[in-house]
Order: C-alpha cells, then structure tokens, then sequence
C-alpha cells in the first residue's frame, strides 16, 4: 500500500521520466508493464501508441536526432523486445541516444522458461551501450540518472532496462532526481594550437562532418570555421543537415554513390579535418578513402569517444571531443594572413552545383530527378526529411537541399523500414513543420502498417513511395554478380494511393512527371496523412546506369578471362 510519500516501482519510473524532461513516450502496450501504462494515465507525457515495437523505437530514434535528448520507447517482454530490436541496432550503428524499457517477467519465475522469458542482457548486448535490469524500486532514480547519461555521453546510443512485473508494484520512498545534462569532453589549448599550426602548413585542406551530439549553435560555430578559413566542407554519409546546402563553402556529401570531384578532391587533400564522424564503410567508400591504418593524408579525428580514435584510422592529431566543444573551440583558431588553398571552396562548391544541378534523363515517364529539384524550390527550409534504405533514397539526397538544422532522420545503418515511423515521431515532436518521408516499396511495407499511428494523432506527414517493383538494391548488386539470373528480388504491390485512403488518409497515383507537382500540392491541401505512389521503370536503377547497362558490362569478358 502507497503513502503519500511512497510510490510504485511504475509511478517512479514516469515521474523520473518527467524529470528529464520527457514529452514523448512510444510504446506498444503490455500486461508485463501494466504499472507503467497506469502512471502514463496521469502524466503530462505524450503517449504515442504503435503498431508494431520496431515502429515505436524508430519513432523515438527519430525523436532523439531531432532533439539531442533520449528517445523513450516501452515494450512488453519476449516478441515485444524482439521486433524492437532492429531500431536499437540502428540507434548503436548511427550514435543515436535512446533507452528502451522492456517488460519482463517476475523475479522469482526467472530461469524456469516462464511465459515470454528472455535474457535481455544476452539479447542486447552486443548493440546497446548498457543493458540492465531494476530489481528495487528505490533504485529507479538511481538507474534513469545513469541511463541519460550513458545514453548521451561519449558516443551516443541506446540503453536497454529490463522491469519485472513485481518490482513495478513494489513501493519505495526516493528523492527525485535532478536532470541530465550531457558532460561535454573539451580539446586541450594544446591540441587546438597544433590544430592551428597543421591548418597553416596545408595546401589542400577538407573538413567533414558527421556523427552526433550537434546543436544548430555548433553547427553555427563550424560555418564561422569555414568561412573565415575559406575551408571546404563536406558532409558525412546521411548526415547533411550538419551543413547548409545553400552555404558556398558546402561541397557536398560523401556518402553511398558520391560525387566523383568530391571523393577526388578528399583522396588529394593534404589535411583532412573530421569532426564527429568515424568514417565508416560507406562514407570511406569501402575502407578505400584512406589507408589504414595510416592515412596519407594529414588527418585530424576529434570524436567525442576515446575509442574511436585510433580504432580505424591512426590519427596525425586526435583530439577527444564532442562536436559541441570542439565546435565553440575554434572560434580561438585565426587562419593565415594569406591562404594558399584561396579559391579551392569556389571550385568545390561549382563542382556541388553541377552535381546536383544536373538533371540526366532516366527510362520512364516519370523523371524523379526533376520532381526532387521542384520539391527543393517548393518546401519551407525546416522540413524534416525520413527514409529508410533503398536506391530510391539516391535522389532526394542528391538532389534536395538540407538548408537548417535538425531536418534529415535517415539511417546509416541501412535499414529498411525506418522511414514511415521517423516521419511519425518527427511529426509527433514537431507538429508544426513539413515532414516528408520517403519510402521504397519494398522498404514502405516493412513497417507501412505505422501509417496507421500517423492518422489515429491527425499527423499530416507526406511519404512518397518509390514504386519500381522490385527490391531495387538487391537486384543491382544482382546483376552486377549475376547478370540475368534474377532471384528474390521481384515484388508484386498494392495500391499505396488506395492504401492510404483505407486507412483515412489521403491518396495519390503519380505516372509521370508533370502529375507530381500538382499530386504533392493536394497532399499538402488535404492536411491528412498522405501517400503519394509514384511509379518509376525499373531500369531506373540510379541516376547514372540503368539495369541493362549493368548487366551488359558485368557479361562482358573480363581481361583476365581464358577463353575456351
């Protein structure tokens, strides 16, 4: 029995969750969190109901990007933590900050196999930052404190509690906790004076952004950066809101399928400055970008992981540093009275602009290129922009503009399926704002059903589904290996338009070109959750080859080749 001063294990949870500031929680309902779900009945947090738990930790993964503070999911124990398990690989693989509750069974029923039991610990151990389990409520402040921190600090990512259903009824008297603020990690005056001293030595200088654990004021601090060192800037893979796109020091992003003049211009850099990033498989286009374990070029790493440095790619300087600290940092650095590389971010920036400007003609009747360069000039500069993975998310990263930040949620994990239920949650954080996701239809159908979740809260997000009926990626790489020989790789889809309409939702079938323009506008007009299902051939398979010319090349004998 509770007194006033005493609550449950459920109670106590909520409340340490309205300390931290908490406005959005995403769940799918449980018996084995029922405590939970009751607390949430009174609380001022926003419960956003799911269809499905990989949806609900996509949708807090979402959130969490947007506002560098944890994304908060709830499951229930068993399948519930299974099907939420691939939005905390994304939050691991992409530095997301995120804390995941799963219910779990009663504490004196462990190890005898009971209904739904599972060792969360082993399950998630390999991809959270920490997995733990409360035993006593009097410790629930105690692990939330510790939760936020770990969740944010270092290299962000996601923390998985585990509550069992008797420590939730559980009392306890606890004082409440004070809020979380992430410690920043700062560079030594040192560092930053060797920083200084590479800087004027370079000839042919780059930086490049990526990670997390931005703000806009640091993304601010880095454009001063550039500007008054005439510093060309690139982005790293799906992380191009940390640069406007506008800005004339922007060279671009180097990421899957990148300029050729940009990855030219890095592999000739004589100092490469990254900030944030750990250059990964796909921006280091392969591991090719830079030798390892000693790059040729001078390389400055400062993240904000210890870890990181050296992990990959033996730094000439590293400074450990978050992108906040290091970002407020530079404004000590002065460039050069003269600066050798004068002119070089002009170059980069006419070699961005004939790279997105350029619109080639791909098979079809529907010209994707030109509908994202009409929806480039159509949307309000803070619309947030989702997809998951696909050849499809090509050409709104190539051809959009992230102009602000905090208006690109995509994953570098490469996962299917995220685009629709980050839509959702960016729309639940920011009711007011554009959102835009972009969806396959392969990728649309692994978590479509959160369309559902968009209209129950009038969310009036916008997906544009890709339709080419296949899964597009696959069949690439398939014809690049395997030419001709097509396997697994076909899809046979419904009608998204008639889809969205089912479900209350507004509709649209888009054929060719010129119908995508007024399509998006009635979208826009209808103020509900929309789909717009927009058709593209097949060969289409990326702004630059189509399905045949791959096939044809990877059928042509190779030079080592012995004939019969």
């Amino acid at each position: 029995m509770t007194t006033n001063s005493s609550r449950t294990g459920g109670q106590l949870i909520v409340d340490a969750l309205a300390a931290q500031g908490v406005e959005h929680v995403f769940c799918v309902p449980g018996e084995s969190y029922l405590a939970v779900l009751d607390a949430l009945h009174d609380a001022s947090i926003n419960v956003t109901v799911c269809r499905q738990e990989g949806g609900a930790t996509m949708m807090a993964d979402a959130t969490a990007r947007l506002t560098g503070r944890p994304g908060i999911a709830m499951v229930t124990r068993g399948p519930g933590a299974t099907n939420a398990s691939p939005g905390i690989h994304i939050a691991e693989h992409d530095s997301v900050p995120l804390i995941l509750f799963v219910g779990q069974i009663e504490s004196g029923m462990k190890e005898r196999g009971a209904f739904q039991e599972m060792d969360y610990k082993a399950f998630f151990g390999s991809t959270a930052k920490w997995v733990t389990e409360i035993t006593d409520p009097a410790r629930v402040p105690e692990t939330i404190s510790r939760a936020f921190h770990v969740a944010m600090q270092g290299r962000p990512g996601p923390v998985v509690i585990s509550l069992p259903e008797d420590m939730l009824i559980s009392v306890a008297e606890v004082q409440p906790i004070p809020r979380v603020e992430a410690i920043e990690t700062w560079p030594g005056q040192t560092q930053m004076a060797e920083l200084q001293k590479m800087l004027w030595a370079a000839k042919r200088p780059i930086a490049i952004l990526g990670g997390s654990g931005w703000s806009e004021k640091a993304r601010a601090s880095v454009t001063r950066f550039a500007e008054r060192f005439e510093l060309p800037v690139a982005t790293s893979f799906r992380r191009a809101m940390l640069f406007s796109g506008d800005h004339p020091n922007y060279a671009g992003e180097i990421g899957i399928g990148p300029n050729p003049k940009l990855k030219a211009r890095i592999e000739g850099a004589d100092l490469v400055l990254l900030i944030g990033g750990r250059m990964a498989e796909m921006p280091s286009q392969a591991y090719t970008l830079f030798d390892i374990p000693v790059p040729k070029q001078t390389f400055v790493h400062v993240h904000a992981d210890a870890e990181e440095l050296g992990r990959v790619y033996h730094p000439t300087l590293g400074i450990h540093a978050s992108p906040k600290a290091f970002a407020a940092a530079l404004e000590t650095l002065q460039p050069p009275n003269t600066i050798p590389w004068a002119g070089a971010r002009e170059v980069a920036r006419e070699d961005y602009l004939a790279w997105t400007d350029t619109i080639p003609k791909v098979p079809g009747t529907f010209q994707i290129a030109e509908a994202m360069r009409w929806l480039r000039d159509r949307i309000p500069h803070d619309t947030v922009i989702t997809n998951g993975a696909g050849n499809y998310a090509i050409w709104p990263q190539r051809y959009l503009r992230f102009r602000e930040f905090g208006t690109q949620v995509a994953p570098n994990s490469g996962s299917m399926g995220f685009g629709v239920p980050a839509a959702v949650g960016a729309k639940r954080a920011y009711p007011d704002r554009m959102v835009i996701a972009f969806a396959g239809d392969g990728c649309f159908l692994m978590n479509g059903q959160e369309f559902a979740t968009a209209v129950q809260y009038d969310l009036g997000i916008i997906v544009i589904v890709v339709d080419n009926g296949m899964y597009g990626t696959i069949r690439m790489h398939q014809e690049r290996e395997y030419p001709g020989r097509v396997s697994a790789t076909q899809l046979k889809n419904p009608d998204f338009a008639a889809y969205a309409r089912a479900f209350g939702g507004h509709g649209e079938t888009v054929k060719t070109t010129e119908e995508f323009a007024p399509a998006f506008e009635r979208a826009v007009a209808s103020g509900k959750p929309a789909i717009i299902h927009c058709f593209l051939d097949p060969e289409a398979i990326t702004p630059a080859t189509t399905l045949t010319k791959l096939r044809e090349t990877a059928q042509k004998p190779k030079d080592w080749a012995v004939s019969p």
